[in-house]
């Protein structure tokens, strides 16, 4: 079955990769252009659902 994934705060997505959100925000600097192409900001804290599975698919996060 898909995942259903749904919109998270980056302290939310750092907590169930298992790292500090200084350590996802580093994660986050090698994807800024697509991000940003996605019409999200470096300020932006809460991420849309299309966000969080490129991240959670590229980072292999499992999130529930």
């Amino acid at each position: 079955m898909a995942t259903k994934y749904k919109s998270m705060y980056k302290y939310e997505l750092a907590n169930a990769a298992g790292v500090s959100s200084e350590t996802f925000r580093h994660w986050l600097k090698s994807d800024r252009d697509f991000l940003t192409s996605m019409g999200i900001t470096p300020k932006q804290q809460l991420l849309p659902p299309k966000a969080v599975r490129y991240l959670c698919e590229k980072y292999d996060i499992e999130v529930g």
